[in-house]
């Protein structure tokens, strides 16, 4: 897989692409993840990405010259699977979503910043706009790692066990049930005595009870959801 990041400040990126999880997907060439500076494309001598809107109002708008430029040479050299526009005001990242993205080949993201873009890069190129949540950041740029973090870690081969990924919370509209590791007990707290007992199945079913009072509990409304 291959996701190119489009961003008015790369440098916030670095740190988060470049560990963990998604270090070793790109070290073992299962993912290829590069960060396209916005203002390498900057219009003018001072390489300006950004203006007033107009109508008035505070804040600034990133131009939609600069994005046009970029994203246009980066579709010359390849087809993407869906360009993505990080903002605040649009379907919030689920991991369904996550899911699906983790199937294509390649994947353009952009990094919203000021009070976002141009509505014609949208009205244009972008395929599929997604939220992290119901606040507003700085920039997109920490919200286009998450979502290159739910899609790289289900990239077969990345995570050492893949079933790992497969029973994590929201899969099947479910929490993931609690869960312990060594000492068996630690001061007076016990692990409960089914996860020692060896008889998987009842393991199994243990966990799946758990799963849905967690999600009854704390996240109701995934159970009116429909599994996708």
């Amino acid at each position: 897989m291959r996701i190119d990041i489009i961003s008015a400040t790369p440098e916030v990126l670095e740190s988060p692409l470049n560990h963990s999880i998604i270090k070793r997907a790109k070290e073992k060439g299962l993912a290829k993840i590069f960060i396209h500076d916005l203002r390498e494309y900057g219009m003018g001598n001072y390489r300006q990405i950004d203006d007033t809107p107009f109508g008035g109002g505070a804040g600034m708008v990133l131009m939609i010259e600069p994005i046009s430029k970029c994203i246009e040479g980066l579709k010359n050299q390849r087809l993407y699977d869906e360009i993505i526009y990080m903002t605040p005001d649009a379907k919030t990242l689920t991991q369904p979503i996550s899911n699906a993205l983790s199937l294509k080949k390649n994947i353009l993201i952009l990094a919203g910043h000021y009070k976002g873009v141009d509505q014609r890069v949208r009205d244009k190129y972008i395929t599929k706009e997604i939220s992290i949540g119901d606040y507003v950041l700085t920039g997109g740029e920490l919200a286009a790692a998450i979502l290159t973090d739910s899609i790289v870690r289900l990239i077969p081969g990345v995570i050492g066990d893949e079933t790992s990924a497969l029973t994590d919370s929201f899969q099947d509209n479910l929490l993931s049930p609690p869960i312990y590791t060594r000492p068996s007990d630690f001061k007076g707290m016990k692990v409960p005595n089914i996860l020692l007992s060896g008889n998987f199945p009842k393991i199994d079913e243990w966990r799946s009870e758990k799963a849905f009072e967690r999600t009854q509990q704390i996240r109701p409304d995934l159970l009116d959801e429909p599994s996708k």
